[in-house]
């Protein structure tokens, strides 16, 4: 399994955003804090796809989870935690946060409010998703119900090229019953090397030969729905930072 390295010199470097090649920021959070996503989210989502069945257990997924601020955020969203002396039972929800950063998630872990329903696992989805194949496996289920993949489709397509790209949306698609998919335009793509270049680092292997430029989103959408057995069910708007929440389904 990959971990995340970070050759930094000085705390400056460290909370200086371009030193966080694969989005990996430290305070991410703390500049776009979750109420970004979730103002544009209806609370009855999981009941609005038909998960509010009491017999049944939920599975949400949320890839690049960083710290774990949204994903917690994210849940509380959706998920109206039981009084005291309610019934907790009744409508199981679990999400699963994973990030390549290992000391993200062991953040993550330690400020986790709801360790009964969210867990956290340091994973590299592009050399590792076996494990999250047998997280399916223990809970019964085929697929997740709900995948998050927010801000996370330019790092590594700038890290793995343009198959990367194609390869990670296959691979949530083929686990995945519905994805909430928030792909950054083109313009991040620019700034991030920008600010690798500020940092004297070389840069992204891959941003000079990438093919698949322009629209980012609606090239996710062709290749979801050409080749992935998903559809456009709906479009929940766009964030403050002008990045379009798309929700995809299985045909």
């Amino acid at each position: 399994m990959a971990a995340c390295q970070i050759n930094s010199d000085s705390v400056e470097e460290i909370n200086d955003p371009g030193a966080a090649p694969y989005g990996n920021f430290i305070n991410y959070y703390t500049f776009n804090p979750p109420e970004n996503r979730l103002s544009l989210i209806p609370a009855t989502l999981l009941q609005d796809l038909g998960y509010s069945d009491g017999h049944q257990t939920t599975l949400i997924l949320d890839v690049g989870c960083n710290s774990g601020d949204l994903s917690v955020a994210f849940y509380r969203h959706l998920v109206q935690e039981p009084v005291c002396g309610g019934e907790s039972d009744r409508f199981k929800v679990h999400l699963l946060g994973f990030d390549l950063d290992e000391a993200l998630i062991q953040r993550a872990q330690q400020t986790n409010p709801l360790p009964s329903s969210i867990s956290f696992i340091p994973l590299d989805i592009t050399t590792d998703a076996d494990r999250l194949q047998d997280y399916l496996n223990q809970h019964g289920c085929s697929r997740f119900h709900l995948c998050l993949c927010l801000a996370v489709t330019m790092w590594v397509h700038l890290n793995h090229g343009d198959s990367g790209l194609l390869q990670l949306l296959s691979r949530l698609a083929s686990i995945s019953q519905y994805l909430l998919l928030e792909a950054q335009p083109w313009k991040c793509y620019r700034s991030a090397a920008r600010r690798l270049r500020k940092l004297g680092r070389s840069d992204f292997d891959h941003f000079k030969t990438l093919k698949i430029r322009g629209d980012i989103a609606e090239h996710a959408r062709m290749h979801l729905e050409r080749d992935c057995g998903m559809e456009l069910m709906q479009s929940f708007g766009s964030t403050t930072w002008d990045r379009k929440l798309l929700l995809f389904r299985r045909r």
